[in-house]
């Protein structure tokens, strides 16, 4: 039976990205991505959990946002989950939860800046009222 491994997530970056380039001259792009979700817990109240993200983009999709992309910006990623064991400075054995973007799309308001939408149509047929308000320090989660 074949098995497939494939995770999209729409979270905040948690740091600027780090654009790097293999000793073969591929470009790497490393960032962090947080998403957050709202629980009840044993006594009734609400919970933020946050889930940290580790991602890699390569190729000219790294250099793209390496260049578009910035701490606090909303983004959308679908790509390979991987999940890593590391020890920590104190010796501790920590997880962390690795993604290789496949596909990535900016979320947000358009920039003068900013590379064009993947399908324009679709996004001209949005009316006016419906696009998303501009993201401030308040709604990062972090």
């Amino acid at each position: 039976m074949a098995s497939f491994n494939r995770i999209t997530i729409v979270g905040y970056l948690g740091r600027d990205p780090d654009l790097r380039y293999t000793p073969q001259g591929t470009a790497v792009c490393n960032f962090s991505v947080a998403t957050t979700e709202r629980r009840k817990d044993k006594s009734g109240e609400f919970q933020d959990v946050t889930t940290w993200f580790n991602v890699s983009v390569w190729g000219n999709r790294a250099e793209t946002s390496s260049q578009y992309l910035a701490k606090g910006k909303l983004v959308y990623l679908e790509g390979r989950l991987t999940q890593r064991e590391y020890q920590d400075r104190d010796g501790n054995t920590r997880t962390s939860l690795d993604v290789n973007a496949s596909d990535l799309q900016f979320i947000g308001p358009r920039g003068e800046d900013a590379p064009p939408m993947r399908d324009e149509g679709r996004a001209k047929a949005q009316p006016a009222e419906a696009s998303p308000a501009q993201v401030t320090e308040d709604d990062i989660p972090f």
